[in-house]
């Protein structure tokens, strides 16, 4: 799963997979969604990105959730 925070059209949005779930939020509110939402798909056991835009553009990214070998 890959979740996505990133300012668009003047709102911060989140993005599950590159498909909107969630917009008009604060930043602050969009990344606690976005965490949320990755924890709960870590809990079933599945692989998770995580990317988060910053004010000025620049992205990070976690990978989570990755099985063991």
């Amino acid at each position: 799963m890959q979740y996505a925070v990133t300012l668009k059209d003047g709102d911060w949005t989140v993005f599950c997979d590159g498909a909107p779930v969630a917009n008009d939020l604060s930043r602050s509110a969009a990344i606690q969604l976005a965490k949320d939402l990755a924890f709960e798909s870590e809990e079933r056991g599945e692989t998770v990105e995580l990317l988060i835009q910053g004010y000025y553009g620049e992205m990070s990214r976690k990978v989570t959730g990755v099985a063991d070998e």
